[in-house]
């Protein structure tokens, strides 16, 4: 399943809607993604499953790639 990842770059970094960034992820679960994250200094905000037609049109977007961990 693929996972939609939001976070800020650095763990020490305050969530600030403006400076959100986006991943995806490829994982069993929410925690199987936080788990394979856990390496990184992202401060995690929310993960979200993608699937169907929001999996479909997040394709469409030519920036989309699935983080390989």
């Amino acid at each position: 399943m693929i996972f939609k990842v939001y976070f800020q770059e650095s763990i020490r970094q305050v969530p600030v809607r403006e400076n959100t960034k986006s991943v995806f992820v490829e994982g069993e679960s929410e925690r199987d993604v936080r788990k394979k994250l856990a390496n990184y200094d992202y401060n995690v905000e929310f993960v979200q499953a993608v699937k169907g037609a929001f999996l479909e049109y997040e394709q469409q977007n030519e920036d989309f790639k699935v983080l390989e961990i």
